[in-house]
């Protein structure tokens, strides 16, 4: 293969590199606020009970200097501001290594509203244990929480993927084999109480972990009886007369400590059996995609320059090099992991007629490869990276006149019914009916992350803000009310501004569209964890794409 270096001197590449750099910084602005939590005198408070927060227990208790990801920082951002808001919904979920085991780890927050549960405090736990039963992982649960944030119960309580969705699936994963420990180290009530309890191995903290189904206010006020909580529900109660709890533990550290020698303790399990070798760096450093990728997005740029700086060796096989070039199909290690890469180009480049094609738009050739592509990677256990930045499929009577909508049909269901395990990475655009073909949120990725750079919408911010002003305009004009082009301007401003804010990858990273927005230089080390968590669970099912053949 052949290798155009990047020229780094150019004022392009450089204005470029600044401009993401900059996005950088700003997400990290977000996250030292968000990790912040309730804010300093919250974990001051914490601190005087001899408690550690939720970020600190978790620091804690993975391995020194080993890699982690955390899932859903962002999630909340914005939301719920009529209570103060929630940062991080209320609880952090990290995957990482425990006594060198990959686990995944949920906390909550207890500098946030006590740890109540918010709506979407809820859909992230629900998404926590949405991985570790793909990927068959031990999930740790450190439990620290007021419960169901009562204002809010209507958005929480009792519908399919609301509260109780968490318990049922502790259940689940019990039968599955999948390990689930849980620690006691603050409040534990009400309907969250049975959470710790349906995990194989529970532990409570002393003088400052609680469990009980009712707390002594609401028992004084329901049966009359007068007792306090730690009599009520405690450590000594429940690991010395009711036997709820397995472990006693003098402070913290004692209670993580102890899950540490749990999972220093476990055995192996069958693995899928990703075809892995020794890793090696690509020949390009990752950071060089900061000046690769145009900060006006509506510029062209060579994805295989970006793909040069994730594999391994800047090495790959290109399926299909001639064919469909609007979208990239390789194959490529990243970290020594094998892997089928399915990506979107956004150079411009001619086809066979002439014709020019801009890059971020699916043509039928393009989707007929990627479907075949898919099914390959699918016959040969090979895991799925998409790296997304697509506009959407190409319209037009020549493209519906040559099939666009059934070559469509043929690379989504492909995708959808792949048994191997996808990732999404999300560049730029994500556009339409091209976030669905290049496996967005619905279709199940394993893990599914976005750049500082993702936008996220059924189609572009100006196009859509257009449309939206004419449907305005059409129905004031039902009224009979005169529209003036002052207002008609202040009403397309008013629209575009809140479109483009619907679009910016932290509205999505909010609403758990995305597990999380990450640094473009972090992508081998996330996509690398993410294999290894998939590598836990053998295949199970058989490949097939249904009724619509590629």
């Amino acid at each position: 293969m052949t290798t155009e270096v990047e020229n780094k001197t150019t004022i392009e590449f450089n204005k470029n590199e600044d401009k993401m750099k900059l996005r950088i910084a700003r997400m990290n602005q977000k996250l030292e606020k968000i990790h912040l939590g309730g804010g300093q005198e919250k974990i001051e408070k914490l601190h005087r009970k001899g408690k550690m927060t939720a970020r600190e227990r978790i620091s804690y208790l993975i391995d020194e200097a080993s890699e982690s990801v955390e899932i859903g920082a962002f999630a909340g951002e914005g939301m719920y501001e009529e209570y103060g808001g929630c940062p991080s919904g209320g609880v952090v979920v990290v995957i990482g290594y425990v006594s060198s085991r990959q686990c995944i780890i949920v906390a909550n927050d207890a500098t946030v509203k006590a740890g109540a549960w918010f709506p979407i405090a809820a859909k992230k736990n629900l998404r926590a244990q949405e991985i570790a039963m793909e990927n068959r992982l031990p999930i740790i649960y450190l439990v620290d929480s007021a419960g169901v944030f009562l204002p809010m119960q209507d958005e929480i309580f009792p519908d399919k993927e609301h509260f109780g969705r968490i318990f049922r699936n502790n259940a689940v994963m019990s039968s599955m084999g999948i390990t689930q420990i849980s620690a006691i180290m603050g409040s534990c009530v009400a309907g969250g109480a049975y959470l710790p309890i349906m995990s194989d191995e529970a532990m409570i903290v002393e003088k400052t972990g609680s469990i009980f189904l009712a707390g002594s206010y609401l028992v004084r006020a329901a049966i009359g009886e007068d007792i306090d909580n730690e009599t009520l529900g405690g450590a000594t109660t429940h690991c010395e007369i009711s036997g709820v709890t397995d472990y006693k533990c003098k402070d913290d550290k004692d209670c993580l400590d102890r899950i540490k020698n749990i999972m220093d303790k476990m055995g192996h399990f069958e693995k899928a059996g990703y075809n892995r070798k020794e890793p090696a760096p690509p020949q390009f450093p990752e950071n060089e995609i900061y000046g690769l990728i145009p900060d006006k997005r509506e510029k062209p740029y060579d994805m295989k320059e970006v793909i040069k700086r994730l594999v391994d060796e800047s090495k790959f096989e290109e399926y299909k090099a001639l064919y469909g070039k609007s979208i990239i199909c390789c194959y490529a290690r990243i970290d020594g992991w094998a892997v089928g890469i399915v990506a979107n180009q956004r150079k411009v480049v001619k086809s066979k007629k002439g014709e020019m094609q801009f890059g971020g738009v699916i043509y039928s050739d393009s989707a007929d490869k990627a479907a075949r592509f898919i099914m390959n990677c699918n016959q040969k256990k090979i895991p799925l990276l998409f790296l997304q930045d697509v506009t959407g499929f190409m319209v037009g009577s020549r493209s519906e006149q040559g099939g666009i909508i059934k070559d469509g049909a043929k690379m989504v269901n492909a995708m959808s019914n792949s048994v191997v395990p996808k990732f999404t990475i999300i560049i730029g655009n994500s556009y339409g009916a091209g976030n669905y073909a290049m496996c967005g949120k619905a279709y199940d990725p394993r893990l599914i992350f976005a750049w500082p750079t993702a936008e996220m919408a059924v189609m572009g911010g100006e196009q859509a803000a257009k449309t939206l002003l004419q449907i305005q305009v059409s129905a004031m004009k039902a009224k009979d009310e005169e529209i003036s082009a002052e207002k008609e301007k202040e009403l397309l401003d008013t629209i575009t501004q809140r479109y483009k804010r619907q679009m910016l990858p932290y509205y999505a990273a909010a609403h758990l569209w995305v597990d999380a927005i990450i640094d473009p230089a972090e992508t081998r080390k996330a996509i690398s964890m993410g294999i290894e968590a998939a590598n836990h669970a053998p295949i199970t099912k058989q490949y097939n794409v249904g009724i619509i053949q590629a």
